[in-house]
């Protein structure tokens, strides 16, 4: 272990304390409730985690690495919805972790509504908040972002069990809702005839 850093150095700890310090953390159920009224969930988690764990519909996958070009207003490779500053971007790891830092990195490019969800992805799926298998093409991918592969190119399923899933009937046509109608049908609980 390294016992004296350099001066000015600091733990990843510290970089956390310090990127939260600046948040409105949102919990999964405050992020959802957002989300339904025009909020962003932004995904950063690579595809192998999303394969094994799975997505939220309705969501965006901007991975880590792409996520300051993708969503930097000023930024020639941002997604073409990014238009200001203005935007209410919450951002989702799998535990919360990266997402705080993330967010973060996003209010240094003048994004100062940017937060992350408390517990990331496995609050989430705690909760019974809505999920789907990862592949499931209920989410958006932003250039760059690695899709999951179809079960069958994947291989055998994991020996976990899979997140539980709060609106079974919500995975097979989410796609078909906007991420603002899903969310506003999972809060009142109810969907139109067929969903």
């Amino acid at each position: 272990m390294v016992t004296a850093r350099p001066l000015g150095a600091r733990t990843i700890e510290e970089m956390l304390a310090a990127a939260r310090a600046r948040l409105g953390r949102l919990t999964p159920p405050e992020a959802f409730r957002e989300c339904s009224e025009g909020g962003m969930l932004i995904d950063i988690r690579p595809a192998s985690q999303r394969a094994v764990d799975g997505e939220v519909p309705g969501s965006a996958v901007v991975e880590r690495n792409h996520l300051e070009w993708r969503l930097d207003p000023s930024c020639d490779a941002r997604l073409p919805w990014v238009t200001g500053y203005h935007h209410r971007i919450i951002v989702i790891c799998q535990e919360g972790y990266t997402s705080s830092l993330a967010a973060a990195a996003l209010q240094d490019l003048g994004l100062h509504r940017a937060t992350d969800v408390v517990g990331g992805f496995r609050a989430w799926t705690e909760l019974g908040l809505p999920s789907a298998p990862g592949g499931a093409g209920t989410v958006t991918l932003a250039p760059g972002a690695a899709a999951v592969l179809s079960p069958l190119a994947a291989g055998p399923p994991p020996t976990s069990p899979a997140p539980f899933t709060a609106r079974p009937s919500l995975v097979a046509r989410s796609s078909l809702l906007s991420p603002a109608r899903a969310a506003a049908l999972w809060l009142a609980g109810g969907y139109p005839a067929g969903y």
